[in-house]
């Protein structure tokens, strides 16, 4: 009955997530300056990147688009999955998984630590940083935030090197690829705001 609800191919990819992400979940981060994307200037030796967009006005923008982000929405409205999948908890150890084009199953597995969320009247987000195994190195914040203007922005800040092999082999590729995901995210958070 089992083998009929769920199909071996989906039992491996199963059991094959569950390992990695116990793999994940047994390392540190593959950089030391952990949480810098929440204050003061992104650390040195890194390329930084630092993208916004405007979503609207008021405290109902604010926390929906807040929601939407700390539930891995710019994430998922780009393509990612996430696994396992729950709201961006401090600590939390996570799979993103990038299907490729003419895949039934992603191939792109890349493990993260959440390394901060943040939940105040103005300010909504979260961070997630690289474990070994990811391509990069570094951090990516997402942040919703109203200023005192009552202005409602999206931001996502990153400092990063490229760290796999493959990466730095087809490094123009890889740091447009970057740039595409961050605007990516800044549009579905905008699309999800709008809708």
């Amino acid at each position: 009955m089992e083998s009929t609800l769920y199909p071996e191919s989906t039992l491996h990819l199963e059991s094959a997530l569950h390992r990695r992400l116990a793999a994940a979940r047994a390392t540190a981060p593959s950089y030391p300056e952990v949480g810098a994307t929440l204050g003061g200037p992104l650390p040195r030796g890194f390329a930084h990147l630092r993208r916004r967009v405007h979503l609207g006005r008021g405290p109902e923008v604010l926390e929906r688009a807040g929601r939407y982000v700390l539930g891995w929405g710019a994430q998922l409205g780009t393509g990612f999955a996430v696994f396992p999948y729950g709201p961006a908890e401090e600590g939390a150890t996570v799979l993103l998984r990038l299907a490729l084009p003419g895949r039934r199953w992603p191939r792109l597995v890349i493990p993260c630590r959440v390394a901060w969320t943040l939940e105040r009247p103005d300010r909504i987000g979260f961070a997630y940083g690289t474990l070994p195994g990811h391509p990069e190195c570094g951090e990516e914040s997402f942040l919703v935030s109203m200023d005192a203007d009552g202005e409602v922005w999206f931001e996502v800040a990153a400092f990063s090197r490229l760290a796999a092999w493959y990466a730095r082999l087809g490094r123009p590729v890889a740091l447009l690829c970057q740039h595409l995901a961050i605007e990516r995210y800044l549009a579905a958070v905008a699309a999800h705001v709008r809708s």
